[in-house]
């Protein structure tokens, strides 16, 4: 092959080469910076924020009194929120009742009224709803102590995305909350970005590439956050293990998303995340409820 061919078939691959960067970064682009959202991620980032709540033995995940715990203490907490059958919202993490509440059913095809027969891991705690959480940290008449912020995260089920969405932020414009609204369903963060983009909202991602339940295509393209383009996030929440995945670094690196990681399960990931920029979710163990991000300390 001539010289000339040889830098010829050199220029197409590299032509080719910006072509495929430029796709990846215009896929999982987050949303362009906004100085008021920026500002609500600085309050994010002084929290560190328990996983469900501040659960342990006898204080079940996703409970009234795990969430009043962590509001005690001073952390932020994240949270799950459902849709029952008869439109009601509910904060419980898995949509099968048989971990949690030791009984056959499906949150989503059942109604508020059922879900509260039900208790929490054997305690006397009942299922929440969404209202109940909200009312420990709502902010009103505490200028001087403001509560923590709250992350929401909502679960998706048979095309729910929209009226969870709008049912979630009709419930939370009811209170004085410092929040911000997370899902792996990029269908909700879509929704946000068309009708409340004063919001700040995060996609959550991990590897899916060993999950079986889900075709090769949703696998692929979940992990590699091909739903940015309709979520346009302004962060990432991965789990910690997998906050190395290219699809991750890109979005958190070059192109500006921030990053929270879950779920840390001790002091040592705890500041190795931190370290890093990115709040934590943690769970099974009690640190300092101030984030070191950057190595400064929250202001009291």
């Amino acid at each position: 092959m001539r010289a000339r061919d040889v830098l010829g078939a050199m220029g197409i691959a590299a032509g080719a080469a910006v072509g495929v960067a430029a796709g990846a970064c215009a896929l999982v682009a987050p949303r362009r910076s906004d100085e008021g959202l920026e500002e609500r991620w600085a309050e994010v980032c002084r929290y560190r924020y328990a996983h469900r709540g501040l659960h342990a033995e006898g204080i079940p995940e996703n409970s009234l009194a795990a969430f009043a715990k962590a509001r005690e203490l001073g952390f932020g907490v994240e949270l799950d929120v459902h849709l029952t059958l008869d439109g009601a919202l509910v904060v419980i993490h898995d949509s099968n009742l048989g971990r949690v509440c030791g009984r056959s059913g499906v949150v989503e095809q059942l109604t508020l009224s059922e879900l509260g027969e039900c208790r929490l891991m054997g305690t006397d705690e009942g299922i929440p709803t969404l209202d109940e959480v909200l009312r420990l940290f709502d902010a009103a008449g505490d200028a001087a102590s403001p509560a923590p912020p709250v992350i929401v995260e909502l679960k998706t089920a048979d095309g729910s995305a929209s009226l969870l969405a709008e049912r979630t932020m009709a419930c939370i414009d009811c209170y004085d909350l410092r929040f911000c609204v997370e899902s792996f369903d990029p269908r909700v963060l879509g929704w946000l970005r068309a009708r409340r983009p004063d919001v700040l909202r995060g996609q959550l991602a991990r590897s899916f590439l060993d999950d079986r339940d889900l075709s090769l295509a949703r696998r692929l393209g979940a992990t590699a956050l091909l739903g940015n383009v309709t979520a346009r996030p302004d962060f990432i929440a991965c789990r910690f293990r997998d906050r190395g995945l290219p699809a991750v670094r890109l979005a958190c690196g070059r192109l500006g998303a921030h990053l929270v990681t879950w779920t840390i399960h001790s002091e040592r990931e705890m500041l190795e995340s931190e370290a890093e920029g990115a709040p934590v979710i943690f769970e099974g163990f009690i640190p300092d409820p101030r984030s070191t991000i950057g190595g400064e300390e929250r202001p009291d």
